[in-house]
């Protein structure tokens, strides 16, 4: 399957190396011309007459990098991306190339005070502990600037759900792929961008070289569908189909062109729902700040607990963003 295979690949933020080659070798058939830019972003087009669209989605995924080593053998380090330190406690990581396990070390909870019961955990109180007995055994076998990522494997999970590593944003990768398999009247670029986890690093190099009309970004997005969180503030629903955003932290969507995606869900009766929360960004931001500017929105499929070791998506969410996406573009 497409989306183990990307969940599966190494790649956060400045590392997407692995990814990269999985995608290019999956859309070599499907476009007309495929580039790799200086940033590492892969620009794919399917040439066409009309509107210039750019669909987007980025390679990497949020992870860690090594920033030092204690006398211990243990390994200090810093996020790449936003991982709350609440949920990296006693993970199991790789680290660089060679994939050297480790795990996120924290003083247990017996031997914690109790102002560190009650406060939230920082990345100076953990480290990583590759089972090194010394600094010059680590030494070793760890670089300073190594990454780290989560260990976790890709697997079907209850009734027609899905569970991996970086569904932010593979899902959507998986998206586009899926997207670039049929042909249509507009002028069609891909992007499959980097750093976005870091700032939208290599969307707006992106975007800025296409220079497209219309821009969207594909996405797997918050979802926080469980008993402690109340349904109107629970941003969006596993099973309730693609997500359409009104607005995030970094760009407010185009009105009209959010309407026309709605309009061809309800015309194809394909379910949809739409993102109840503005927290967040994504590529979008850049396209919209792109030369002189860019009409942009944002098309999601709900995944819970993104953004930590583990996230869980549904099968039917997937297909019905893929059949959406195909839709509405052959509407342009």
């Amino acid at each position: 399957m497409l989306l183990e295979r990307l969940s599966n690949a190494i790649g956060p933020s400045g590392f997407e190396g692995h990814v990269r080659d999985i995608i290019k070798k999956e859309i070599s058939c499907y476009v007309d011309e495929i580039k790799t830019d200086r940033m590492g972003n892969i620009i794919a087009h399917k040439k066409g007459n009309g509107k210039k669209v750019l669909i987007d989605a980025h390679m990497d995924e949020v992870g860690f990098i090594i920033t030092g080593f204690n006398s211990d053998g243990t390994l200090k380090f810093a996020s790449l991306g936003g991982i709350n330190s609440k949920v990296i406690a006693c993970k199991v990581v790789y680290i660089g190339e060679n994939k050297i396990p480790g795990v996120v070390g924290l003083k247990p909870i017996h031997l914690q005070s109790k102002d560190e019961r009650k406060n939230n955990v920082s990345y100076s109180q953990c480290c990583i502990d590759i089972g090194a007995n010394s600094e010059e055994e680590a030494r070793m076998h760890v670089r300073l600037g190594d990454y780290a990522i989560f260990d976790t494997k890709f697997s079907d999970f209850g009734e027609g759900l899905m569970k991996g590593k970086a569904f932010d944003d593979r899902i959507g990768c998986a998206v586009l792929i899926e997207i670039l398999k049929e042909n249509y009247d507009c002028d069609l670029y891909a992007a499959f961008n980097v750093q976005e986890e870091v700032g939208e690093r290599g969307a707006f190099i992106a975007a800025y070289e296409i220079h497209p009309e219309i821009g969207i970004a594909l996405e797997g997005t918050i979802c926080a569908d469980i008993p402690s969180v109340p349904e109107h503030i629970s941003a969006t629903v596993i099973g309730k189909g693609p997500a359409i955003s009104i607005m995030d932290r970094t760009s407010i969507f185009d009105r009209e062109i959010t309407q026309s995606i709605v309009e061809t869900a309800e015309k194809n009766n394909i379910p949809y729902q739409y993102r109840r929360a503005t927290a967040g960004g994504n590529d979008a931001g850049a396209m919209v700040l792109s030369k002189d500017g860019c009409r942009v929105a944002t098309v999601s499929v709900p995944c819970r607990y993104i953004h930590s070791s583990i996230s869980v998506a549904s099968k039917d969410d997937f297909n019905n963003t893929v059949k959406l996406m195909k839709e509405w573009i052959k509407t342009l």
